[in-house]
């Protein structure tokens, strides 16, 4: 069944559909996974870009954050109300035409802001980031569901850590290039501080449009199903699932939070007053950290052989260990080594168990954002970046538990978890609030109430009203798989 105007092959699910891997598509995902997360990591350079350009304080620049993570919440709510009045518009459209809509969009909106840079407009900027997040939200409503269904349940949040991974190697790089282009290479002797932004991210545009023609004719299965479009609040009718949108509105808040907040706290004197363009740098420990963790994680929760398991997940932290000795030096490799060995101890205390991860994980960022907060110099720095290794695995995690046993509602219970991006939006500018009246060191105390709730989530919310509602989906033998066009 080809749906559009591009005609594509056409097959149908096995009974055995959930035993089958897609190992090409998944590869393919995991290329768009990799974008998203290079270019999410973008705002982090914006915030202290239009900081200094626009004169903002702490609460204003951290509406970059509110306008980019506000549209995943406005664009999922909408999609679940469609989903609810008229049924699920990705059972109707198919993955890969929603992954389609979501490149669009995203592309739009990085094209705006080469006018916006021309006018010097804030509001417009703030207008353009709307958009790309409009598209990534769509992304992820699409996205991560559909890495969960190419291959067995039973290694989804596996499968999804892998993917993850690849989206932190996004992030690793991204701050890097991002800071470089817009505090050196476009920086120059320009009008307006704004002006470094219009040349990369019309290009970052560009590519975005490629990767959706790519998209359009790369051989991918659909999961187009007509015949069983589900209407209704279904998914809020689990427990499990509508705590685990919490869970999503607090890791998202907590982890945006402190990476918005990495190159302001390091320009602060008693951290050592780097500039923005070196602060950009130590800002790859942190989403480097989580780059690392999700390799970790996609090992650990996988089912190959314990042994080579636990080969893997030693080996690892080891080799990044070296590698940051090699292009970072010597004492910021024995620094990072602390946080690093601290990680691996947890790996292995959370026993290849998602939710004992979530709350292990939680308490020592708690324990993480409590030194940077009351300490100062390397111990504090080294506190705060290291809380990426600990984020890494908490998306994947909590997505997968909170849409466990929701079957043909899969797609509706991504739209609501991915609502809860929300927390990007709102709980960033909560912080630059905090920041602004007690001081950026001390405006860790909002993410760190984020993680409280996630050790909860954790210890007791993933199972809530399981012995209920917990249900093991299978694609029915007739579900339609589209091979091909869109």
């Amino acid at each position: 069944m080809a749906i559009g105007g591009i005609p594509g092959a056409s097959v149908r699910a096995s009974s055995d559909t959930p035993e089958r891997t897609y190992r090409g598509p998944f590869t393919i995902m995991t290329v768009l996974f990799f974008m998203w997360g290079f270019m999410t990591v973008w705002n982090d350079i914006l915030i202290p870009r239009f900081r200094d350009a626009f004169t903002l304080n702490y609460f204003q620049a951290m509406l970059v954050q509110s306008a980019f993570f506000g549209a995943y919440a406005v664009g999922s709510l909408i999609y679940y109300l469609i989903s609810m009045f008229w049924g699920d518009p990705i059972n109707r459209i198919g993955y890969k035409t929603g992954v389609i809509i979501g490149l669009l969009l995203a592309a739009a909106g990085y094209l705006m802001f080469y006018p916006a840079a021309i006018m010097i407009s804030y509001p417009f900027f703030l207008t353009a980031l709307f958009v790309a997040g409009l598209g990534f939200a769509m992304l992820q409503i699409a996205a991560n569901p559909y890495i969960t269904i190419l291959g067995p349940e039973r290694t989804a949040s596996s499968r999804l850590n892998l993917s993850q991974a690849f989206n932190s190697v996004g992030t690793t790089i991204g701050p890097i290039i991002a800071g470089k282009l817009m505090f050196t290479v476009f920086k120059g002797p320009v009008i307006h501080g704004v002006d470094s932004v219009k040349i990369p991210f019309l290009c970052v545009g560009g590519v975005f449009l490629i990767l959706a023609v790519c998209f359009m004719f790369a051989q991918l299965p659909n999961f187009t199903n007509t015949e069983h479009v589900t209407r209704g609040a279904g998914a809020l009718k689990h427990p499990h699932t509508v705590l685990g949108m919490l869970a999503i509105f607090m890791y998202v808040g907590g982890e945006v939070c402190v990476g918005s907040s990495i190159i302001n706290f390091l320009h602060l004197p008693k951290l050592g007053g780097l500039s923005h363009d070196a602060a950009s740098k130590f800002l790859a420990f942190y989403w480097g950290g989580l780059m690392i963790g999700r390799f970790m994680g996609a090992f650990a929760l996988s089912d190959i052989q314990k042994k080579l398991r636990n080969i893997v997940v030693i080996l690892l932290p080891v080799v990044a260990f070296a590698v940051i000795w090699k292009i970072s030096g010597r004492e910021n490799a024995l620094h990072y080594g602390v946080v690093l060995l601290l990680m691996l101890v947890a790996f292995f205390l959370g026993a290849s168990s998602p939710q004992r991860m979530l709350a292990l994980f939680s308490f020592i960022i708690i324990a993480l954002l409590f030194t940077g907060m009351l300490s100062g110099g390397a111990v504090a720095i080294w506190a705060i970046l290291g809380i990426g290794l600990f984020d890494s695995v908490m998306w994947s995690n909590i997505f997968s538990l909170a849409i466990d046993g929701l079957g043909s509602l899969k797609s509706q219970g991504s739209s609501l978890l991915v609502m809860a991006i929300l927390g990007g939006a709102l709980l960033p500018p909560l912080q630059g609030f905090v920041a602004d009246h007690i001081g950026i060191q001390y405006s860790f105390m909002v993410p760190m109430i984020s993680y409280v709730y996630i050790a909860f989530y954790g210890l007791y919310g993933y199972r809530a009203g399981k012995n209920r509602t917990a249900t093991t989906w299978t694609a029915p033998a007739d579900m339609p798989v589209q091979i091909g066009g869109i």
